[in-house]
């Protein structure tokens, strides 16, 4: 059967693989732990639910504007004045099905054929298969673990060409946990005033999971604000993966070639995700608050856990809510049956042995290291863990 070469450009998640895995397993009577999916393990709070609720009843049940209910626009710039003192209009938003949508769009509204993204590695896997669908080139940049998983001024300027067109980069970072603090953006800020035919896409979904305080975006800086697209969501930080709702800020003409793009792929989004989101959105935060708290507590004993395992270095995440340690240690090692080869290997083992799911560096650009969430509740965490390091005792 001839299917489209489009197919053949691009790799299916390695999370969604995993995710997939550990499923098989389980319905073959398996206790397996997830630690490799990025969801928040929490109920969306129940203020959310009601405003869903009372939309179904109001009747919102019909077709939506492309780029999203005028009042949900509206909430989002409420959003962005509030939290990030940034100033939008409606005209500068667009709402999607999802934050990968929106990346979608983006990419496919900026890139054309040839034309080359830098993306700082470690980076989540959806970045450069998007890049690969426009017909772009991925142009990555190597942000080791020793400088915290972020990418240098000087590291970025050498990898910039005539044919550079976009910066993609997430803070808090997924996979790595590393956020950039507001010093560090102006210091990239710098580079890009020297480049004023590049656009900077920065994806803040995991915005409220930070560890270090106040979130800094770099749209704060005025000068580059119309070529700074900034991708965000409700799935992390008000627990609503399932609903779908994403958005994006941006100069209009980049919003009004997104919403074109749309309006031929999916139309406007969900109607009653769209009314929730409005009062997620300008709503008490003290539940999204409390979740984090949580969060916070279930990193400090996931880093004490990792700590007592041989051979891992481990980056301290500063938001998101993943470890990302380089395994290196473990190549070359065996059970006696299998050679722990790569990430690859060692994901697949720790699955099979540990019956632990986890996500292999490769899909993320880092080679080295492997992805664990702690997403997940404080028991199975610290039996997670403990299954981890009973299974690396077995190599030699």
């Amino acid at each position: 059967m001839q299917l489209s070469s489009i197919l053949s450009r691009f790799s299916e998640p390695e999370t969604l693989k995993m995710a997939k895995l550990g499923r098989e397993l389980r319905a073959k009577g398996i206790d397996v732990i997830d630690l490799s999916l990025g969801e928040p393990d929490f109920d969306t709070p129940q203020h959310i639910k009601d405003a869903a609720k009372k939309a179904i009843d109001d009747n919102w049940s019909h077709y939506t504007p492309v780029s999203g209910y005028a009042d949900l626009r509206e909430a989002v710039c409420t959003k962005f004045k509030r939290d990030n003192n940034l100033d939008y209009k409606p005209e500068n938003i667009v709402v999607s099905t999802g934050a990968k949508q929106s990346l979608a769009n983006v990419i496919l509204a900026l890139v054309d054929d040839g034309e080359e993204v830098i993306i700082p590695t470690p980076y989540w896997v959806t970045y450069s298969e998007l890049v690969k669908i426009a017909r772009g080139k991925v142009v990555e940049v190597h942000a080791p673990l020793e400088s915290g998983f972020k990418v240098t001024p000087a590291q970025l300027e050498a990898a910039i060409t005539p044919k550079t067109k976009v910066f993609l980069f997430s803070s808090p970072c997924n996979p790595s946990g590393a956020v950039y603090n507001k010093a560090e953006l102006e210091a990239l800020a710098v580079v890009f005033r020297k480049y004023p035919d590049i656009f900077i896409i920065s994806d803040e979904i995991y915005e409220y999971i930070n560890f270090t305080g106040k979130h800094e975006s770099i749209a704060q800086f005025n000068d580059l604000k119309d070529r700074i697209i900034i991708v965000n969501g409700l799935s992390k930080g008000f627990a609503m993966t399932g609903w779908r709702l994403g958005y994006i800020a941006a100069h209009p003409d980049i919003a009004k070639a997104c919403e074109k793009l749309q309006g031929q792929f999916t139309s406007g989004t969900n109607s009653i995700a769209q009314k929730s989101a409005v009062i997620a959105l300008t709503a008490d935060l003290t539940p999204s608050y409390d979740m984090v708290k949580e969060f916070t507590s279930r990193r400090q004993k996931t880093l004490e856990l990792v700590k007592a395992i041989p051979g891992f270095k481990c980056f301290e995440p500063e938001g998101a809510f993943y470890i990302f340690p380089d395994v290196s240690a473990y190549f070359g090692k065996s059970d006696g049956g299998q050679v722990i080869k790569n990430s690859a290997d060692f994901s697949m083992y720790l699955l099979n042995t540990a019956h632990v799911s986890s996500v292999m560096g490769d899909a993320f650009g880092e080679l080295a290291c492997v992805r664990f969430s702690f997403a997940n509740s404080m028991p199975n965490i610290e039996k997670a863990w403990g299954r981890i390091k009973e299974a690396l005792a077995k190599l030699k």
